[in-house]
């Protein structure tokens, strides 16, 4: 109960309106919005489409009038993109530099941005971390391979920004093709400064230490935790300093030396929930000291995703493994509500959103199903648009922007709850 209303007030303080991070206004895949469409095709109930130079896994991000899209322009060139959401027409470029590659289904144009509605911040697989007006002035840029080494993920970097009050919050967990120390930063959003940078050891091997995944926040009282989930652990940070207060253990029993962690950690109220490598999925306490693998540990579930991010409501969790298998779950508990059940076969490498009473989750053949947010599984519709899918949906008044290699679509009409 108490997890269902925290979610609830900080979700109705936010403007539903907005998108403005990979995971939507709550990290947590959910919006508050309603009256949204259940069914389109590549040319029902589309207002608009844009068309995109190639694929990527980085998500729309929509604050008012503007869409802010991560892409790669070529098989060389990175840049960020501005949108007019009426219209879907382009209405700025900016370059995020060269060095675009193929890292596996990736490429570097993978992270999501980020904006606060007055900036815009941007990372690139390459590094390279740049902060813009919201006419497209470049404020500052960071160039943080040059700074600090080369990521050494075996697939390529792909963390997304976390933004939180005055700063973006930035993870670098690697180790297959490196020996350079995994670390984390703040820094400051309006000077691009460090405010602090830690390292994060782990003993994890191989490939182990990789982690594409995206941090996130748990409240304690009145006070945030920063979480971070890869190298066979989960951390959490004192937002000041950076300071690891507490550590979780437990998410590779057998010593895979290949369990890099794609799917990234949610958080409701004071737990977080944390994938790994699909087994053990598990949820913890924040607020801990030290060792808090016993202690803190609230759940484990063996039936977790391998890329897919989960979504929450702040009562249930809904979980799509790649095959398209799912499940919901107590977020308290762990334990099943329903499933295992099959939406439609394929692999899945977006993450799902809720909003309306429905979750949305597209797989790489462009197949949507839409499923009911409810205790029991139902199927309301599977919309297909053909054509290479890995970026999550971003939901905007009573809009769905889903991006394909080729387009990106508008789906239904824009209403302002």
């Amino acid at each position: 109960m108490r997890l269902g209303l925290c979610f609830l007030l900080i979700a109705w303080s936010a403007k539903a309106g907005n998108w403005p991070q990979w995971r939507g206004p709550q990290r947590t895949g959910a919006s508050t919005e309603t009256n949204l469409p259940t069914r389109w095709s590549e040319t029902e109930n589309i207002a608009w489409k844009l068309p995109m130079p190639m694929w990527s896994g980085s998500t729309p991000i929509v604050w008012g009038e503007k869409i802010f899209l991560n892409v790669a322009e070529d098989e060389d060139k990175l840049a960020l993109w501005c949108v007019d959401r009426s219209r879907g027409q382009v209405l700025w470029k900016r370059s995020m530099g060269g060095g675009n590659r193929k890292a596996r289904k990736q490429n570097m144009s993978s992270p999501s941005p980020v904006t606060d509605g007055n900036h815009v911040w941007a990372l690139t697989g390459t590094g390279i971390l740049k902060a813009f007006d919201m006419d497209g002035k470049e404020l500052w840029m960071r160039d943080i391979q040059k700074e600090y080494g080369r990521f050494g993920l075996n697939h390529g970097y792909a963390s997304s920004p976390l933004l939180h009050e005055d700063s973006l919050y930035i993870q670098v967990l690697h180790g297959m093709t490196t020996d350079d120390p995994s670390y984390v930063m703040r820094i400051d959003k309006l000077t691009g400064k460090n405010v602090w940078r830690v390292e994060r050891p782990t003993d994890a091997q191989r490939e182990s230490p990789d982690s594409y995944t995206t941090p996130t926040l748990v409240q304690v009282g009145k006070t945030w935790e920063l979480v971070v989930t890869g190298g066979d652990v989960i951390t959490g940070h004192d937002l000041a300093t950076g300071k690891e207060l507490w550590r979780g253990t437990g998410f590779n029993p057998e010593g895979n030396p290949f369990h890099r962690i794609v799917a990234s950690p949610v958080a409701v109220g004071e737990l977080v929930v944390a994938p790994t490598r699909v087994r053990p999925m598990m949820a913890f306490r924040g607020g801990g000291r030290g060792d808090v693998s016993i202690s803190h540990r609230v759940w484990s579930n063996n039936n977790g995703p391998d890329v897919p991010t989960p979504v929450t409501d702040g009562r249930r969790l809904w979980v799509v493994n790649d095959r398209g298998i799912v499940y919901c779950l107590d977020l308290r508990t762990g334990k099943e509500i329903w499933g295992p059940e099959r939406i439609r076969a394929g692999t899945y490498s977006a993450s799902p959103v809720l909003a309306d009473g429905k979750i949305y989750v597209t797989n790489e053949d462009g197949v949507t199903t839409v499923f009911r947010a409810a205790d029991r599984f139902e199927v309301l519709a599977e919309n297909v648009i053909d054509d290479y899918v890995l970026s999550s949906i971003a939901i905007s008044d009573g809009q769905l922007f889903l991006r394909t290699q080729k387009y990106l679509y508008c789906i239904g009409q824009r209403r302002k709850n």
